[in-house]
């Protein structure tokens, strides 16, 4: 997309940022493609194809940093971008957004409420595949959908590739790496993958952004993501949208707490 190329050009040039994280041509699919000059510039890609979660790179402090940072941002990486805001781990002021219009169109988004005003008027990419699979594992018995999950996450080795692939998992020191206590068995085994993949849904309550990049990272087809999708469900019916935080760290006095047993 030349217009996102020359634009980007200009802001490298006025040192009105020092890098642009967006997309270039991969084998199949578009790739990550960071941008520091304006020659890597050219190689920049926008389109409807870019729907990787590039928000990822934002808190990473070897890519991001402390610079000022421009960013091609799908739909799902623009509601990731609006959670690390409200969670402040991002500055507004050294980052520019760029998104598409349902049309196809370029559009420079400045600040938070343009990014929440684009949001509101873009139609939801559809999640149909996801809302089946979902549908599908909801209509199994307790015990056969408990021996589901079991089955597939008994494959997990603990890469950790979800973890690294989703904006929202920002922590200096995860959970898994704690050893005093030990609260996630560090091998690969049936009860401790349950124990982890269960901990990291509960962690990201409220603040997922529902672009399936974790189950999309896993290397074996596992569908973490599933269990994310059932989290963002679970969480809109119950608790509706938590405002300026999420649904762990958000307190009700009127709550019904209905949902304890």
């Amino acid at each position: 997309m030349i217009e996102l190329q020359n634009r980007v050009k200009s802001l490298l040039a006025d040192k009105e940022i020092d890098l642009f994280i967006g997309y270039g041509q991969g084998t199949r699919l578009p790739r990550p493609l960071l941008a520091g000059t304006a020659e890597e510039a050219s190689g920049l890609v926008f389109d409807g194809a870019c729907t990787g979660n590039l928000a990822v790179y934002l808190t990473r402090k070897e890519v991001a940093g402390s610079k000022k940072v421009g960013i091609a941002a799908s739909y799902f990486a623009l509601r990731s971008i609006v959670q690390l805001l409200a969670e402040h781990q991002l500055r507004e002021e050294r980052l520019r957004v760029f998104a598409l219009a349902p049309g196809g169109t370029l559009k420079e988004l400045a600040g938070l409420a343009e990014v929440e005003r684009h949001l509101a008027e873009t139609p939801v990419p559809s999640l149909q595949v996801e809302d089946d699979w979902v549908k599908e594992i909801d209509a199994m018995p307790p015990k056969e959908r408990w021996g589901y999950w079991l089955g597939e996450l008994s494959k997990c080795f603990k890469c950790y590739a979800c973890r690294a692939a989703c904006p929202m998992c920002y922590c200096t020191k995860c959970i898994v790496e704690v050893n005093r206590p030990q609260w996630v068995q560090p091998w690969a085994a049936a009860a401790s993958n349950m124990e982890w993949q269960i901990n990291r849904v509960m962690h990201l309550a409220g603040r997922c952004s529902d672009c399936g990049a974790c189950g999309a990272a896993c290397p074996l087809g596992l569908p973490v993501h599933i269990l994310s999708h059932k989290m963002v469900e679970i969480v809109a019916q119950r608790f509706g949208t938590p405002e300026g935080g999420n649904a762990l760290s958000t307190f009700k006095p009127d709550d019904k707490e209905n949902f304890i047993g």
